[in-house]
């Protein structure tokens, strides 16, 4: 991804652009074929010359067209050079070439979600039936299993592949329309042929620049797949903690968690993620800034996007690879987890027994009445919660003995785990069934 960035991959991003032009202007008679042919041979760039020429010049297109007619006269073809440039703006050359860039580090990104779906999509069938405790406001709350929380980050990782994915398409556009975006020197049909040169589509109108709604929507697909990141990791963290020990990140052989406490074992990965995760949703508010330009343009968008464009991508790669091994190498503890949903001793099934008392003929309010009280007392006493059940005579006017335990069933609160995931994976085998 850093390559992409680079000063070399985008000044050869710059020379695609105007070798395109160069040639779909050759083809309509414009430029001398063989002009054309001696640019596509020819034209080349050293970085190191460019930026000495910017350096005095002060405008970076103006220096790498130079640079680059440098390189022809030392081949002998300084005619050809004439051709170079021909009937285009600086912005042309350069929102063109970053639809290349940003091409290409949306592939590498979107390939990044489809592993890390994988990892979640394998992890959800592996620990489908875990029974754990769900968990809202931090409290205990009602049976789920681990299983259906990695197949939740899955479902979100889907839609997090199709904004991205409808993002990238959106920017695969180019242009050529000149200083204000009315083709006064080289017309639409020139436009049309070098985009289809560079597998874009021409943006249908533009000014000087390409709509910036266009790379916003863009940093706020990354936004949102760095808060999918996060998601994951905030989790995580929670799990770790010392009090719960669910879950917790890969520790390795020699890895230590503290320079003043040996026991330490701290989500180190997890609080880099969630951490990252702040720079790129930062970085779509600045997207969005750049939304607002003063008439045709100014260049107050540019600056920002020379750090917010490989910022966000290579920072949305890495949360990515270190979100997917987080996953991938996550340790699970599945009889701590039993435990922990046991510990209340029957409070989480409160509310399947407070159903069962009003469908049974109990008025609601008081079978709330009834069971809250209950549920009160043991929370504040440590107390057993199924016993008292067990021992009220109004509850066993109410329901028999079996119905009793019935309410308190893990299997019937987890009847339709297997279902979930056959929504959620379109009918699936899990994956140790291929």
């Amino acid at each position: 991804m850093g390559r992409i960035w680079s000063d070399q991959n985008k000044f050869q991003q710059w020379l695609e652009v105007e070798l395109a032009a160069s040639e779909a202007l050759a083809d309509l008679g414009v430029v001398p074929r063989e002009a054309a042919r001696l640019l596509r041979e020819h034209a080349g760039f050293e970085v190191r010359r460019i930026f000495e020429i910017e350096n005095e010049v002060k405008h970076d297109v103006i220096a790498f067209t130079t640079a680059v007619a440098e390189t022809l006269a030392s081949a002998g073809h300084a005619e050809a050079s004439r051709w170079l440039h021909y009937g285009l703006t600086s912005n042309d050359i350069v929102d063109t070439a970053q639809a290349l860039q940003l091409r290409q580090a949306s592939a590498i990104l979107l390939r990044d979600l489809e592993d890390l779906r994988a990892v979640l999509r394998r992890r959800a069938w592996e620990f489908r039936h875990t029974v754990q405790i769900g968990r809202t406001h931090g409290m205990h709350a009602e049976p789920i299993t681990f299983g259906l929380k990695l197949a939740i980050w899955h479902d979100e990782a889907g839609r997090g592949l199709e904004r991205l994915c409808a993002a990238a398409e959106e920017l695969r556009v180019g242009k050529t329309s000149g200083a204000v975006g009315t083709y006064a020197h080289i017309g639409p049909e020139v436009e049309e042929r070098i985009c289809a040169r560079l597998n874009l589509k021409p943006a249908p109108i533009s000014s000087q620049v390409i709509g910036r709604d266009r790379h916003a929507n863009f940093v706020a697909a990354l936004a949102l797949v760095a808060a999918l990141c996060e998601h994951v990791a905030l989790e995580v963290r929670h799990l770790q903690r010392t009090e719960v020990r669910e879950a917790e990140e890969y520790f390795s052989k020699g890895q230590k968690g503290s320079s003043a406490m040996p026991h330490k074992r701290n989500p180190v990965n997890a609080e880099q993620i969630c951490g990252l995760a702040r720079v790129v949703r930062a970085n779509a508010q600045a997207a969005l800034e750049n939304v607002a330009l003063w008439h045709e343009r100014d260049i107050s968008h540019s600056s920002v996007e020379r750090v917010i464009l490989p910022d966000s991508t290579i920072l949305t790669d890495y949360l990515l690879a270190r979100t997917t091994q987080l996953v991938e190498k996550l340790v699970v503890y599945p009889e701590r987890m039993r435990r922990n949903l046991e510990m209340t001793r029957g409070l989480v099934f409160s509310g399947q027994l407070l159903l069962d008392l009003a469908a049974a003929g109990m008025l609601r309010e008081e079978a709330y009445r009834i069971v809250q009280g209950h549920a009160m007392r043991a929370w504040e006493s440590d107390g057993d919660f199924r016993a008292a059940i067990d021992a009220d005579p109004e509850i066993a006017n109410v329901l028999t003995k079996q119905q009793v335990t019935e309410a308190f069933s893990l299997d019937r609160q987890l009847r339709n785990v297997d279902r979930i995931f056959e929504r959620v994976f379109a009918g699936e085998w899990p994956p140790e069934a291929k």
